[in-house]
């Protein structure tokens, strides 16, 4: 299972005419191709920005939340995140919205070392966001539920891994089924949704943002948790962040390693080689505790 083919085309020319004719102050600005994701296409404007284009249809509502809400998240977050600063509509043979946003600084976590402080920034940094969230904010189908919903995406997960000669050893399996079994006993939060080592930012061994919050929603918090497992390598480090989250249960705690298991499988299962690295070093860290 590898990354959605992308339905547009998504050129410099084609983001260049955008530019021109939605924000024209901007046309000057030189325009340099970054990366694409499984949902979106991001280039670079000028020293100060970033554009973010869905490069899929299904891609292109969660924009549409990142639009709507993230610029109400920023007041309350202690970190730098991309809230759209323009906006830019569907136009011609670009069927979407889009943004721009302030350019972060920074390295993805996958490829920066983190210092060991860090367990207390991600853990003030989930405080804040880990507030009440309006009955009209986004419910997301794959992310904050109740683990037993994901139980087919990860047998099935388990399954294809097993047949790759990768089957997961009985304390991971035991992990899950204990992590299912543990009721949700904490009320719905805003979370990121996808809160693993490509989306957080690092600088000089210390975070410096959060990017790609399309997956934002009304949910189970222990989701965004699991990133203490995804972003940490230290043993003492990840227990630092158990302690400094102090209204956070154990059970939500053991829900969230069932979290951080499933996001392993999933991105085990991919065979991109990045995400095989992350898949592997958080199952051990899983493995290890705490």
């Amino acid at each position: 299972m590898g990354k959605p083919t992308a339905e547009i085309d998504l050129s410099i020319e084609l983001v260049s005419e955008l530019i021109l004719s939605q924000h024209p102050d901007l046309a000057e600005l030189p325009i340099a191709e970054l990366a694409s994701g499984w949902d979106n296409a991001m280039f670079r404007l000028g020293e100060h920005m970033a554009i973010r284009l869905p490069r899929r249809s299904a891609a292109a509502q969660l924009l549409l939340h990142e639009q709507r809400w993230l610029p109400v998240l920023q007041r309350q977050l202690p970190l730098p995140v991309p809230a759209p600063i323009r906006i830019g509509r569907p136009q011609n043979s670009y069927p979407w919205s889009w943004s721009i946003t302030p350019w972060i600084e920074g390295e993805t976590a996958n490829r920066a070392h983190l210092n060991s402080d860090q367990g207390e920034t991600l853990a003030t940094f989930l405080d804040a966001l880990h507030t009440t969230a309006p009955e009209q904010a986004p419910v997301n189908p794959y992310r904050g539920i109740p683990l037993s919903q994901r139980s087919a995406r990860f047998s099935s997960g388990v399954s294809a891994l097993a047949g790759r000669g990768q089957a997961l050893d009985g304390r991971l399996l035991q992990l899950w089924d204990t992590a299912v079994a543990t009721p949700v006993d904490a009320a719905p939060t805003w979370i990121h949704g996808d809160l693993h080592s490509n989306n957080v930012l690092v600088a000089s061994g210390r975070i410096c943002g959060v990017i790609d919050w399309g997956d934002l929603a009304r949910g189970d918090r222990a989701t965004d948790l699991a990133a203490t497992w995804i972003l940490f390598s230290q043993g003492d480090t990840r227990e630092r962040v158990l302690q400094s989250c102090k209204s956070v249960s154990a059970d939500t705690w053991c829900r969230a390693r069932g979290w951080a298991l499933l996001l392993a499988v999933i991105l085990l299962e991919s065979a991109d080689p990045t995400h095989v690295t992350t898949a592997e070093l958080t199952m051990q860290r899983l493995r290890d505790g705490p």
